[in-house]
């Protein structure tokens, strides 16, 4: 916190040179640019990994022992021990729909995005984590990362903590933690949420009442009720990620705790949580292991939430922020990283600027509210139109900046939504003096229920009389797909 005063004599920012533009060009390429990554038009292709000791132990968190192709085992599976594997009644389930194409990440292999292997993620729509008992390397982190934010699904399967199946020192609590909180991408947060250190014996935690939610209710069922047989939850932090969302709790837990089965968003893709591997547990697999069958417990619906959520995760059906397969991914708002000055955004003067006081978290030029020690409102917006049938997503890299030295909100941020007449939908966050740190942090907000709509994003900055705040955002997105 550097607890300086801006000057309020700042002057409007001109556009920028085409070499800023193009300097942020090279920056945006270099932070994780997309490769040709699309949802396949009628066959969602779907990778379980095997790579990080998925069969430790008792585990056998696999679909097949044909490896990565399960069709070498039964080209034709009718029932799940046509594959052997824990995870077989899964995989057969989605075989036999005739809409999925499934692969297997083998043992010694490494997680990548954007290569040349057949099982690159970018071949596929989601990516199967079933309690991988060995940590991912820096390198796997950032290819998760960016083919989640890049449009892909992640399902992310977890069990009670000390579940450490190869004696490694670290569980998959630890090591799903650790990709979230730990990579190159985007460390803050990103997907709203982190895993639970605990060990839940039993129970049957109930889902939550939604109708409308295609994961609870789906092509492969309704969602009633799922199973603890020693497992975890976790703690949802929707102020990070407002797409976060339980969908089944822990009897007696509700809100932001105790959430055992978690969906959100991450740049254009999806993700799932679930909070202990015994529901996909189908009491088979290879000889010696000790299996238990959640996927046919009869005080559960396992295998509705798995393969509804699966279906989910790979671009099937619609929920509110959330896309369809067929919804062009696009980002909508111009100038989003500042680069072309005070260009398509309407701003107070002097917002947009290169200023060196502050430092852009990429290019030059960023939007620097408020700062002035003075009572000052300043304001930011720009206005776009989601497609309809679109998800979208909302996202931005924040810093706040302050010489309030108290406990109490002076100085506040408000990031809103507004209708074309210039009416407030929806405050999305309010941030203020209370939230200053060193360095950017990504903020997302899933806007999907705008879809079809002409809105406005605003940021106003207000400060008050005495002690300056800064609230300087950059690399701003709305994304849709």
């Amino acid at each position: 916190m550097l607890g300086f005063s801006r000057s309020p004599h700042r002057l409007p920012t001109a556009l920028a040179a085409l070499g800023l533009l193009a300097a942020s060009a090279a920056v945006q390429a270099s932070a994780g640019a997309a490769p040709a990554h699309a949802a396949a038009a009628t066959t969602h292709r779907v990778l379980f990994d095997n790579a990080h000791a998925e069969t430790a132990g008792n585990a056998d968190w696999i679909i097949s022992t044909s490896q990565p192709d399960p069709l070498g085992q039964d080209s034709s599976p009718s029932a799940e021990t046509d594959w052997t594997g824990a995870l077989s009644s899964w995989g057969v389930a989605l075989q036999k729909t005739g809409g999925y194409s499934l692969k297997t990440l083998p043992s010694g292999s490494s997680l990548a995005y954007g290569g040349s292997s057949a099982t690159d993620l970018a071949n596929f729509d989601t990516l199967v984590l079933p309690e991988p008992n060995t940590a991912f390397t820096a390198a796997e982190k950032t290819a998760i990362m960016n083919f989640v934010k890049n449009g892909g699904g992640l399902f992310m399967i977890s069990d009670h903590n000390a579940s450490d199946r190869n004696n490694d020192g670290k569980d998959s609590v630890q090591i799903l933690n650790d990709l979230m909180s730990n990579n190159s991408v985007d460390a803050t947060d990103p997907f709203g949420f982190s895993i639970d250190a605990l060990n839940i014996d039993s129970g049957y935690p109930a889902a939550v009442n939604d109708s409308a939610d295609p994961v609870l209710h789906g092509s492969f069922g309704t969602v009633t009720k799922s199973l603890f047989a020693n497992g975890t939850t976790a703690t949802l932090k929707p102020a990070d990620n407002s797409a976060v969302k339980g969908l089944v709790y822990r009897s007696g837990y509700s809100g932001n705790t105790g959430a055992f089965f978690v969906t959100s968003a991450f740049g254009k893709g999806r993700v799932a949580f679930w909070g202990d591997s015994s529901p996909i547990d189908d009491g088979t697999g290879q000889s010696g292991n000790t299996l238990y069958d959640g996927w046919n417990d009869p005080g559960a619906t396992n295998a509705a939430l798995a393969l509804n959520a699966t279906a989910w995760l790979a671009g099937s059906g619609t929920t509110t922020g959330g896309g369809t397969g067929s919804c062009t991914a696009a980002q909508l708002l111009d100038n989003s990283g500042f680069e072309s000055g005070a260009s398509t955004w309407s701003a107070s003067s002097g917002v947009i600027t290169n200023s060196t006081v502050q430092k852009a978290r990429s290019g030059s030029y960023y939007a620097w509210l408020d700062g002035n020690g003075t009572a000052t409102t300043d304001t930011l917006s720009q206005s776009a139109t989601i497609p309809a049938g679109c998800g979208a997503t909302l996202s931005f890299y924040l810093h706040v900046d302050t010489a309030e030295t108290t406990a109490t909100a002076y100085d506040t941020l408000k990031a809103q939504v507004l209708n074309s007449s210039g009416t407030v939908l929806a405050t999305l966050a309010t941030y203020s003096n209370l939230d200053a740190a060193t360095g950017y942090t990504r903020r997302t907000f899933d806007l999907g229920g705008y879809a079809g709509q002409k809105i406005t994003v605003k940021f106003t900055g207000t400060e008050g009389s005495k002690l300056q705040t800064s609230f300087v955002l950059d690399d701003t997105a709305l994304d849709v797909g």
